[in-house]
């Protein structure tokens, strides 16, 4: 019942009223949209990205998480497994959990997991196995490969002084998680990662095939984020989660090296002879 506008021909303009109510109005949708703009960027510091590569996020990653997440039920988590590094500068990512040898210039990058490779074997492959130098044991078993890995067959066999004749061709998988399960399965024996490799080897799944043979050990999984991410206090907490879990999974793998009465040798990742970028 009260008079807002005054026409003038084809032009409003506002009446005292009027002028009284839109000054009222604009100022609390201004204070509305900026309540809008402190919630959203509140919001915005609980929301964790990550990237990491797809087995890693499968068989390491993956059984841990849910520890974390009922830990930081206020935090939006999401996970993107992919092998492509990240670009921080196009995409909103806050930490990529990348496989390499490191040497990321521009970005804060922290060591969190070993390699540790060794031949590993289903149980009932290597009790058909007849018994003999190494070389002669692995002659009798089809080799697999992960394309990805940065250690594989041919340097490993390099490094070992290892001449290894086989009328088996070799089977090249895509992906560790995928070369795992066709040694699971009996199909050969798989050079892999004890990072990847644990749940199995300490289960039984999978044994030694050559506990004679150093386990080779080399930095190999790094979190990576541009240094400006650490001052999120959600980038900070899962640096600190990761390292946690990360000096949980060396203590049992030294376990398993202790139990097969394994050897280690620690060596430095030559990208000439360990090739690969993602895993």
């Amino acid at each position: 019942g009260v008079k807002l506008f005054r026409r003038k021909g084809r032009a409003l303009s506002l009446t005292l009223e009027g002028e009284q109510l839109f000054q009222a109005s604009a100022t609390a949708l201004r204070m509305l949209r900026d309540a809008q703009g402190a919630l959203g960027q509140r919001q915005d510091m609980r929301r964790l990205n990550l990237r990491v590569s797809p087995s890693f996020g499968v068989r390491w990653l993956g059984p841990r998480l849910a520890e974390f997440v009922a830990a930081h039920p206020e935090w939006d988590i999401r996970v993107d497994a992919a092998p492509d590094p990240t670009d921080f500068d196009r995409e909103i990512m806050d930490i990529d959990i990348r496989y390499g040898t490191g040497g990321w210039q521009g970005y804060h990058a922290e060591p969190v997991l070993d390699d540790a490779v060794l031949p590993l074997v289903a149980p009932e492959v290597l009790a058909g196995l007849r018994p003999g130098m190494a070389a002669d044991v692995l002659g009798q078993c089809r080799l697999i490969d992960s394309a990805r890995a940065l250690c594989q067959w041919d340097f490993w066999l390099l490094r070992n002084s290892l001449d290894v004749r086989t009328n088996r061709k070799k089977v090249l998988m895509d992906r560790s998680s995928m070369a795992l399960q066709l040694a699971l399965d009996g199909a050969g024996v798989v050079l892999e990662s004890l990072a990847l490799a644990a749940p199995e080897v300490a289960s039984g799944r999978l044994v030694p095939l050559l506990p004679e043979v150093p386990v080779l050990r080399f930095p190999a999984y790094w979190a990576l984020c541009p240094a400006r991410h650490l001052n999120r206090r959600v980038v900070r907490g899962f640096l600190d989660w990761l390292r946690s879990e990360a000096e949980t999974h060396d203590a049992e793998i030294n376990d398993i090296v202790t139990r097969h009465g394994l050897e280690v040798e620690l060596i430095e990742p030559q990208q000439e002879l360990l090739r690969g970028e993602m895993e």
